[in-house]
């Protein structure tokens, strides 16, 4: 069954007091466009997620959020900036004296000043996370896949009633076809008769213009080819790879044949009918661009 590129997955998972949460969500892109957004410490963490990531798409642009976050006490250490802080005093004794103003600083007034006093967390062991954050990130991945799946028969299903139709215009036309020329035969036949009325006509003649007709409107390797891309499309939406691409260059063939009927014949019905299947095949091509 072919899969839709849009889709949307979450997963939340909480190890050796961390949680960490994944959301997966994507949209039509012709290539694979890939964003991770990661917090700082599992920044080394990206080429793996990417990775794992190809086990379950091969098209689309997709975003991707992961947040950490700690579930104990934090750990860390606070840092004394001596040389700011100076700093600091200093320029402040610099003003008390230029506006001659009292001098009131106090120790916890210095202390909040920015970048006196700074915090900062433990560094986390990038490696010790992965093997949790690979879960999760399998666990919303799992998740999109499915959500994928299921547009996708969706959208087969819908292609699959297109295709139906584009079967019942071009049988149509090949039942149409043979009566075609032979109409032309008649029709030349009666107009000579008209203009020459009691002159013998010459009924070779008759044949030979009827058979260079024949060639000009012949669409029968049109025909057989539409039905070929008919088939080969019916086959690709049973595959669960990726088809999208295969199928996108298909409908190109498709639309392309039906122009050239359109332009061979002059019997007005099988004109409707082509003019029909493009209609259906445009459509076709526009459901085709959400399949990856």
């Amino acid at each position: 069954m072919a899969k839709s590129m849009t889709g949307y997955g979450r997963c939340e998972l909480e190890a050796d007091g961390k949680r960490f949460t994944v959301e997966i969500k994507s949209v039509n892109n012709r290539y694979l466009d890939l964003n991770i957004h990661l917090p700082r410490q599992l920044s080394a963490l990206e080429s793996g997620i990417r990775n794992e990531l190809k086990n379950y798409l091969s098209r689309g642009k997709v975003e991707m959020f992961v947040s950490l976050e700690s579930l104990g006490e934090e750990t860390g250490r606070v840092t004394y900036n001596r040389e700011i802080a100076r700093a600091y005093v200093a320029h402040l004794k610099e003003m008390q004296q230029d506006f001659d103003l009292p001098f009131d600083l106090t120790v916890s007034r210095l202390a909040g000043f920015p970048d006196v006093l700074t915090t900062e967390q433990d560094e986390e062991d990038a490696e010790a996370l992965w093997e949790p954050l690979k879960k999760a990130v399998d666990g919303a991945a799992k998740q999109f896949a499915e959500a994928r799946t299921k547009e996708g028969s969706f959208i087969t299903n819908d292609l699959l009633q297109k295709l139906d139709e584009m079967q019942e215009g071009v049988d149509f036309i090949t039942r149409r076809a043979p009566g075609i020329v032979e109409n032309y035969r008649a029709q030349l036949s009666a107009r000579m008769q008209e203009v020459l009325q009691d002159t013998a006509i010459d009924e070779q003649r008759i044949l030979q213009e009827a058979a260079i007709y024949s060639d000009k409107v012949c669409i029968d390797e049109e025909l057989v080819r539409l039905n070929s891309h008919i088939s080969a499309v019916r086959s690709a939406l049973k595959s669960t790879e990726s088809v999208g691409r295969k199928l996108d260059f298909l409908a190109q063939e498709m639309n392309r044949e039906a122009n050239t009927i359109l332009s061979k014949t002059d019997d007005e019905e099988s004109a409707s009918r082509a003019i029909e299947l493009k209609t259906v095949i445009e459509k076709i091509r526009e459901q085709i661009q959400n399949i990856e």
